[in-house]
């Protein structure tokens, strides 16, 4: 009886330690990849690491934040990345919104399937066509963009066409236009999705009542979609604030651009300037996610579902 106690205890254990073995290359890639980076991170925000000094780190404390938050670059590129966001996150709601709702009404399966996938073209093109693309379009001298405002419409002439590049003021709404054209179908499928998932009963009830199709979509699907839109400006505003590729490549590293956004400051202290103030560049990105995480709880108060 003792025996079969003792085996049935060790199965026991067995049985409730197996599920962790299965867990176990996850949590140690987890841990690896991603919690592992984040406190070296923070960890180097508090010394005076340079990668190129042969000098060991110093712990400095607060040193490399005070050092931030008192430069005034710190603050306006900031603010240019919040100037970009908020240029770029309207696109991603109203827009997908309103074509969701669009092909939500087409009847015929097949031709709402070829919407579907026109869509979803601009989602699969890789970031590097895009950028060499949208480059070419807003090209001063041979793009399509100039060629048809002075061209075909006259409003502008060879000497005074837009400047879309380069660091002036209009390389950030153009960028931003170039984010929503590429994000436009992923993000009106989030929408297809939430539709569907709206029981049809609904909007044709409130349509018996006599409500209008404003009063239906205001009342009955708009707040239907608000999960789909927190999931969307959540995501969507992390990933605009936090956006870096297409700013070299659209504005380079002058300080005096709108592109110069907290990213390309912190990038531009890591491994560009000097020996290279990790230390200090990673106080800079520490800075900026505290500033979103503050703003993304925001968003979540403000957009979380009320049905």
């Amino acid at each position: 009886m003792a025996q079969a106690a003792a085996y049935g205890r060790g199965y026991t254990i067995r049985q409730g330690f197996s599920p962790w073995v299965f867990l176990l290359p996850t949590l140690i890639f987890f841990v690896g990849y991603q919690v592992y980076p984040i406190f070296r991170v923070i960890w180097i925000s508090f010394t005076n690491f340079e990668f190129l000094s042969n000098e060991p780190a110093d712990w400095v404390g607060f040193a490399n934040y005070i050092e931030a938050l008192n430069d005034p670059l710190m603050w306006k590129s900031l603010w240019r990345a919040t100037l970009f966001t908020l240029m770029f996150l309207p696109g991603t709601i109203v827009l997908p919104l309103l074509l969701a709702v669009l092909i939500d009404r087409v009847t015929q399966p097949r031709l709402a399937t070829v919407y579907r996938v026109i869509l979803l073209i601009p989602a699969v093109i890789p970031s590097t066509l895009v950028f060499v693309l949208w480059k070419w379009m807003y090209n001063y001298q041979v793009g399509p963009i100039n060629h048809f405002l002075v061209e075909t419409l006259g409003i502008f002439t060879v000497y005074d066409a837009p400047q879309w590049l380069g660091g002036t003021p209009l390389t950030l709404p153009a960028i931003a236009i170039m984010e929503v054209w590429w994000g436009l179908g992923y993000h009106t499928i989030f929408f297809l999705a939430g539709l569907a998932a709206i029981p049809k009963d609904l909007p044709e009830a409130a349509r018996i009542d006599g409500a209008n199709e404003w009063q239906v979509f205001w009342h009955v699907i708009l707040p239907r979609l608000a999960p789909i839109m927190m999931i969307l400006v959540v995501l969507r505003f992390g990933t605009a604030m936090a956006v870096i590729d297409e700013y070299l490549i659209f504005g380079g590293f002058n300080r005096d651009s709108p592109t110069y956004t907290w990213t390309i400051f912190m990038y531009d202290q890591a491994f560009k300037l000097g020996l290279w103030r990790q230390g200090f560049a990673a106080a800079i990105g520490m800075i900026g996610a505290v500033a979103m995480v503050l703003v993304m709880m925001i968003l979540l108060r403000i957009f979380r579902s009320r049905d």
